[in-house]
């Protein structure tokens, strides 16, 4: 696992050395056992290393073919390496390290831009052939691992985050509005997208060529809608079967290590499902990590999480957090980030991968287990609403849904988070089921639409967003639109905000996260299960919870899901209260050029007086002001 950075020169002038060296400077967090940089007459490389496979010098990047022609830098792991190796030997490959690096830097000499359907992992990487001065950049098949990249007329610049492309070079700080709305409207920035207008994301499954003269666009090289062929011929049980077996051999795959690995255990289901698993692989007691709140028991999963504990017997800790410890993390947290995240859920994810990094450089989570088997309520939302609409319209008209209206709507309780769901599920009901699910996928409530300027703005949004989402399904067979809609969010949503924040969490700590849900077999069987095998009378995940019925503890299995969260939206009405006023100032909002201020005063009022619950919206909007105050976004 490492940090990547590079600059192409296309207009014949000398890279700047010193450049490659700040960028490896700003992202060493992601690779402190060392740092390297390469450089010839049109290109330069830099990489920052955490040492996870071979973790010998001889292991160190850039990475170079003996003869000195081609070159390699690497974010990542390639986990099916050495069966990779063996097919390499076959042809003649001699290899002097045993790292993986190596056999990715040899796989792209022999096979180009097919290798990378044969790799199964996670990674970023640029080659570099020094001899015909041309080369690629390159991204997994489903977004684990971010890359960044700027094009002007003279030079494409490349990094794993977008801090290192500013102190590449990159000069031109005007913020994308696209990206901006997008974040405030539903809590993250999606591929190709960056909060620069000038950067670029590329996308998972793609990759970019360049030579001494120009970069290509983007290609292509996996679509999961190619692969989301479902069969409604399997048997119920075998799918059952077929998942714990694949599931099972995703874990062992990602058991490679030449440095201690454990797992995340939340006490949800699919962290559950990775921790028996692996306890099974190893056959000896694994490291386990929880975190619990000592004031918010409404958020405390730690109880569950000990029953999976006890049950494999793991060498359980549990880090558990007092107000006064999540708080004193937010300054930290987001001084940290390179362009706003809107997912308060970075700061629980942040807290227990310093936890985690204690005694462990290699965590497991169950990331992708929700979008690809169905686990969100907005899921089981169009379900849901088939069976609302079934009520008498004067029933739900006159005395449902007054009463909802009457509720408090908060995160800070069962009831009153479950009339916040119900509230969203009836705004949208109206739409056909893509625009319906983007509807339900916002942080952005229509009562809060106000912090924008102009009040179009949204709508515009909206449309974007459904034209991506028309754009990523394309092609998608199937005659049940639940389907198309999980692939969507595997390709979108996932990898711009879960995948992304736990990417920027644990490499802040300097934590390797692996993700066996987001194994390519596990994802192509998921792909091809009927929907009714994942979302059934009222159960979401149901295929998931049959396959580890007798293996995890019932109470487990039979919980309602919940969220991995702090109680940010209690804080905002308290103790956050002065630290967002003195960030989401009047000036700092006209900075960014498309918010109003005296519409943000309005949302932050109505949420503190239990008016309405705009949580996520107002860590949206800190996260952004926060960011937009600080140097690194081009502002002072």
């Amino acid at each position: 696992m490492c940090g990547i950075c590079g600059i192409v020169s296309f207009d014949g002038c000398p890279v700047d050395a010193p450049a490659l060296d700040k960028a490896c400077a700003v992202m060493r967090h992601r690779g402190p056992d060392q740092a390297g940089t390469w450089i010839d007459s049109f290109a330069g490389l830099g990489a920052v290393r955490l040492a996870v496979l071979d973790p010998t010098p001889a292991g160190n990047q850039p990475m170079h073919r003996a003869d000195g022609r081609y070159h390699l830098v690497f974010n990542g792991e390639v986990y099916n390496y050495r069966s990779l190796r063996r097919q390499l030997a076959a042809h003649g490959e001699q290899f002097a390290t045993d790292s993986d690096t190596e056999v990715v830097l040899a796989s792209c000499i022999r096979w180009g831009t097919e290798a990378f359907t044969r790799f199964n992992g996670m990674w970023s990487l640029a080659f570099y052939d020094s001899q015909e001065q041309r080369g690629f950049l390159c991204r997994d098949r489903f977004g684990i691992k971010p890359l960044f990249y700027s094009i002007n007329g003279e030079k494409l610049r490349f990094a794993s985050e977008l801090r290192p492309l500013i102190a590449l070079g990159m000069t031109d700080s005007q913020l994308d509005p696209d990206a901006v709305t997008q974040h405030l409207q539903f809590g993250y920035i999606a591929q190709p997208a960056t909060i620069f207008r000038a950067a670029r994301r590329l996308a998972p499954g793609h990759y970019l060529e360049f030579n001494s003269s120009a970069s290509r666009q983007p290609s292509r090289y996996f679509n999961p809608i190619a692969a989301a062929q479902i069969d409604r011929n399997r048997a119920y049980p075998e799918a059952v079967q077929a998942l714990r077996r694949t599931l099972a051999d995703a874990v062992v795959a990602r058991r490679v290590s030449d440095v201690p690995v454990g797992a995340f255990l939340s006490g949800g289901l699919d962290s559950s499902i990775i921790v028996a698993h692996l306890a099974e692989a190893v056959g000896r007691p694994i490291k386990t990590f929880s975190v619990g709140y000592a004031d918010q028991q409404n958020y405390d999963e730690t109880a569950y999480a000990r029953l999976v504990a006890d049950r494999f017997g793991t060498d359980h800790e549990e880090l558990i957090l007092t107000e006064g410890d999540v708080l004193e993390s937010i300054p930290g947290i987001l001084d940290h980030l390179g362009e706003p995240v809107g997912d308060a859920s970075i700061i629980p994810t942040a807290l227990v991968s310093r936890f985690a990094r204690q005694s462990v450089t290699v965590a497991l989570s169950g990331d992708g287990g929700d979008e690809l088997f169905g686990g969100y309520w907005r899921y089981l939302g169009h379900r849901s609403l088939q069976a609302y609409e079934r009520i008498p319209q004067f029933l739900r008209r006159f005395l449902i849904e007054p009463a909802m209206n009457m509720m408090s709507s908060s995160k800070s309780s069962r009831t009153a988070d479950r009339v916040r769901q119900l509230r969203k599920l009836l705004r949208a009901g109206a739409a056909s089921e893509l625009p319906r699910h983007l509807a339900w996928s916002r942080i952005l409530s229509p009562e809060a639409e106000s912090v924008f300027r102009d009040p179009s703005t949204p709508q515009a949004g909206d449309r974007r967003a459904l034209e991506n989402a028309q754009g990523l399904i394309a092609g998608f067979a199937d005659e049940d639109p639940l389907a198309g809609i999980l692939a969507f969010d595997l390709q979108y949503q996932l990898p711009a905000d879960m995948l992304q924040k736990v990417d920027l969490a644990s490499m802040m700590n300097s934590l390797e996260v692996r993700v066996p849900f987001l194994d390519p077999n596990v994802v192509e069987l998921g792909l091809s299960l009927p929907t009714v095998f994942k979302i059934d009378r009222g159960i979401r995940k149901k295929v998931l919870v049959d396959a580890y019925r007798g293996v995890l503890p019932d109470p487990v299995l039979d919980r309602a899901k919940q969220g991995f969260e702090v109680p940010i939206g209690e804080f905002f009405r308290g103790p956050l209260r002065e630290l967002f006023q003195d960030t989401v100032t009047r000036d700092t909002v006209a900075s960014c050029g498309i918010m109003s201020y005296d519409g943000i005063s309005e949302v932050y009022c109505e949420h503190v007086e239990r008016r309405g619950e705009h949580a996520d919206l107002l860590f949206a909007l800190l996260s952004l002001c926060w960011w937009r105050s600080r140097p690194a976004s081009g502002a002072a």
